[in-house]
């Protein structure tokens, strides 16, 4: 009985041991497949410039997505994609996305510190550029009302409400005769209606609603909201104390 026992203990320890061996093989026999690659830069989006790192690049094998918060959030498909080609502008290098979205200005490029030629090489890799996928329903319709809704992420009627209301508070100051002070209790109110209206949007779902467009989420300008906090925050606070 004990040598059965330990020609059992040996057999099933031997069995075990080759158990592994074979799941390490077959582990390091595996690719890694990527499903999905980011990078973080700046971009131009018709006119408008957003430097780094206020710039995302998120590509799929079905989509690609470059989120530059305020100045516009772009999502294309693979059929909306006529090239991707490394640009060169002054002191910097990117991707020059040429595309053929009605919506959409012309010329959209993403800045990197990266070799842009690296950049589309991974891109290349994960399939979108190479691939014409099957057709994905909800992934289309989901790219085609964001592409209907344009680039801007705001609400239009929140955007002009904001400009209108820090314009009349900036007015105050201007038109009022009785101080010396250059910047008085106008400005100081504007700055905190925006500070004040920035940290609303990150907090409550309810009030992000009056402010973004259907379907457009937090992320797309939750840098630019912090950003826009900590200048806001800095100016109401030197003009509070030092003024």
């Amino acid at each position: 009985m004990k040598c059965l026992s330990r020609t059992y203990k040996k057999t099933n320890a031997h069995d075990i041991h080759q158990e592994c061996c074979r799941a390490l093989v077959s582990n390091t026999n595996k690719k890694i497949i990527m499903t999905e690659i980011n990078f973080t830069g700046g971009a131009r989006i018709g006119m408008a410039n957003a430097s780094f790192p206020f710039a995302t690049l998120k590509v799929r094998k079905n989509s690609l997505v470059l989120n530059a918060g305020i100045i516009g959030n772009l999502s294309f498909k693979p059929t909306d994609i006529i090239s991707i080609e490394p640009y060169s502008g002054f002191m910097s290098s990117g991707l020059k996305i040429k595309h053929k979205v009605p919506r959409y200005k012309e010329n959209v490029i993403f800045w990197t510190f990266k070799n842009p030629k690296e950049v589309i090489r991974q891109i290349q890799q994960i399939g979108f550029l190479d691939n014409i996928p099957k057709s994905n329903t909800e992934i289309e319709n989901e790219i085609n009302e964001r592409q209907k809704q344009g680039e801007f992420p705001f609400k239009i009627s929140f955007a002009i409400g904001v400009i209108a209301i820090w314009s009349i508070l900036y007015l105050i100051d201007f038109f009022n005769k009785k101080t010396e002070e250059i910047l008085g209790n106008g400005i100081k109110i504007a700055l905190g209606f925006v500070f004040a209206t920035s940290i609303l949007t990150l907090v409550s779902s309810k009030f992000r609603k009056l402010v973004l467009k259907e379907g457009r989420e937090l992320k797309e300008i939750s840098r630019f909201l912090y950003l826009l906090i900590i200048i806001t925050g800095f100016m109401l606070l030197n003009l509070i104390v030092f003024v």
